[in-house]
């Protein structure tokens, strides 16, 4: 399963990485591509803040990065992104720490993993881990409340 990571919520996770750091985005790049090239899935991370001479994508062997603007935010790109993909979306996986993207990337039929437990595969060195079977320490959200409450952030003022 292919997955859409937002790269600054992943960083403190990994042992050796930090947002202090001036290269914590291409350390982290680094981490992904092995990873990705051992059970050859599909990654794009996301990381926000980029300047406009930064900003963009670009591919790192079969990893995709997306530079987010700083005007703009690593979570509505990676929600663009998975508008984007309709129904094909329930593919993905989403890796972030924001309980709102992950209850939002439900809502689209997304599989999702807290960076916790991505960045605890990751050190395992398994591409093939379901994220299905990772322990979830958060109860299951019944669509109809996240229907409610996407209603409720999504309503004009």
């Amino acid at each position: 399963m292919p997955y859409l990571i937002d790269g600054h919520n992943l960083v403190p996770y990994i042992a050796g990485l930090s947002l202090a750091d001036l290269d914590d985005e291409m350390a982290l790049i680094q981490i992904l591509q092995r990873y990705a090239n051992q059970g050859h899935k599909k990654i794009e991370v996301y990381f926000d803040q980029a300047t406009s001479a930064q900003s963009g994508s670009r591919s790192y062997g079969i990893v995709r990065v997306h530079f987010i603007h700083q005007d703009s935010t690593a979570d509505k790109a990676i929600m663009s992104r998975l508008a984007r993909l309709g129904k094909a979306a329930r593919n993905w996986t989403v890796v972030s720490s924001d309980r709102e993207i992950l209850a939002e990337a439900r809502s689209f039929y997304c599989q999702t993993l807290k960076s916790a437990d991505f960045a605890n595969l990751l050190k395992t060195g398994n591409p093939d881990g379901d994220p299905g079977e990772v322990e979830r320490d958060t109860p299951e959200i019944p669509t109809g409340e996240i229907d409610y409450w996407l209603d409720q952030f999504t309503k004009k003022t």
